[in-house]
């Protein structure tokens, strides 16, 4: 986390969450949803506009984390920004026989395991985190399933966020919370 955003937050302890307002795609992409958008529908159905100013894109990604709920946010200085996700917390790029990195830049670390899920999708938990493998770079990762590096299992992508300790939608949940 930046220096800035941990002094923000000790500045300014008490700024309420954000939810519903910041999603990530399947390809790592980042999508800003404003209040019309959110109005329409849930991510992934109503995405919003994609960010492209490298400068912001680079912020989230050096700000971007879970919580102990499993609820993935960007720490935007004082406020939490909760990610709406399309299939997980984190898409990783590979080339063949290379470590995975996720579209943070952070290093996997270990690969615990490769999944594949009932749409064919790839799945990495490694050490740190599930991650949706790049559509781009399945092909990469068959070449690794052939050459013994990973034996996949089969899973129903609606089991990860429990197996795997995330939260697709915290709008969602955080709805769910107010309504009790």
């Amino acid at each position: 986390m930046d220096d800035i955003v941990r002094q923000a937050i000790a500045k300014w302890p008490n700024v309420p969450d954000c939810y519903g307002w910041l999603g990530l795609d399947a390809r790592g992409q980042w999508w800003l949803r404003d209040e019309a958008v959110q109005a329409r529908g849930g991510f992934p159905a109503e995405r919003g506009t994609l960010l492209r100013h490298d400068g912001l894109i680079a912020f989230i990604h050096r700000n971007y984390e879970p919580d102990a709920q499993g609820r993935w946010f960007f720490q935007n200085g004082p406020q939490r920004v909760y990610v709406e996700l399309e299939a997980a917390p984190l898409v990783w790029r590979l080339e063949a026989g290379g470590p995975p990195v996720a579209h943070t830049g952070l290093d996997a670390g270990t690969v615990r395991e490769c999944l594949v899920d009932e749409a064919g999708r790839v799945y990495l938990a490694c050490a740190a985190g599930l991650g949706l493998v790049h559509s781009l770079d399945v092909g990469a990762v068959a070449q690794d399933i052939e050459r013994g590096r990973w034996q996949p299992r089969e899973v129903q992508s609606s089991d990860l966020p429990a197996a795997y300790s995330f939260v697709p939608s915290p709008a969602a949940r955080q709805a769910q919370a107010g309504a009790q």
